[in-house]
Order: C-alpha cells, then structure tokens, then sequence
C-alpha cells in the first residue's frame, strides 16, 4: 500500500520534517501534519488518512495515548507510536492504546518502512 495517506503527529520540528521526507521517499502521501494531541484528533478527523504515526509526550491537554485512543476508537484508523523512551512504565501505558506498532527514535528508514507495511496489511485483514 506505498500511496498510503500517512497522518504525522510530531511535536519535534526536525523530527517531523525528517519523517515527512522519509515518507515521501518511500512512496507515501502526507495527510497532514499535527503537533498536539487535540490537533491530531481534529486531522485524522478531516484527512481519514489510512495511519497515523503518533508521537507518544506530545504536550497539550492530552498527550499521545489518549489522542492514539481516541483515534482508534472513533474513525478506526490504525496508529503507529513513536518514541524516544522505550522504558517499561511508557510502553505498559501506551498499550492500552493498542497500536499497531511502535518505533523507538532515532527512526531508522528501515524500520519505519517495514513497521508501516506491517501495520497497513494487518489493519487490511480487519
């Protein structure tokens, strides 16, 4: 599914513009680009892209988890977490978002290319 709409949720500026480009480069659309979990809910809300890749300590009201549960839950649209703490306490939490996947950053093309298609043919079997 390489014209997949993608969904980049990022509050790092240069994070978020290294994502886009690897997204591009692979072969994928930008659905939109948000930074805050609030945002993230209003875009998968109006784009209804086909993932959102989601930055778990997003600030704002609500943070990656919740935005990720609520996306899932209202428009079923699959989420991919990424994140720069891979401790125990972050991961037990953002479980029960039950995402369709998680990257750990710095985010290596390689995975992120094989974590979208992953999630992507296992949200396609639903």
């Amino acid at each position: 599914m390489a014209n997949a709409k993608i969904l980049v949720v990022e509050d790092e500026g240069i994070v978020s513009i290294d994502i886009r480009n690897m997204l591009k480069n692979l072969g994928y659309t930008i659905a939109g680009v948000a930074f805050l979990g609030e945002e993230a809910v209003q875009k998968a809300e109006s784009t209804q892209p086909d993932l959102v890749l989601m930055d778990i300590g997003l600030k704002g009201e609500i943070d990656g988890i919740e935005a990720a549960k609520t996306i899932r839950d209202r428009f079923h649209i699959p989420v991919v977490f990424l994140t720069g703490f891979a401790d125990e306490n972050t991961l037990t939490k953002a479980k029960e978002a039950v995402p369709s996947g998680f990257i750990i950053k710095p985010i290596k093309e390689e995975e992120l290319t094989a974590t979208i298609k992953q999630a992507l043919s296992s949200n396609s079997e639903k």
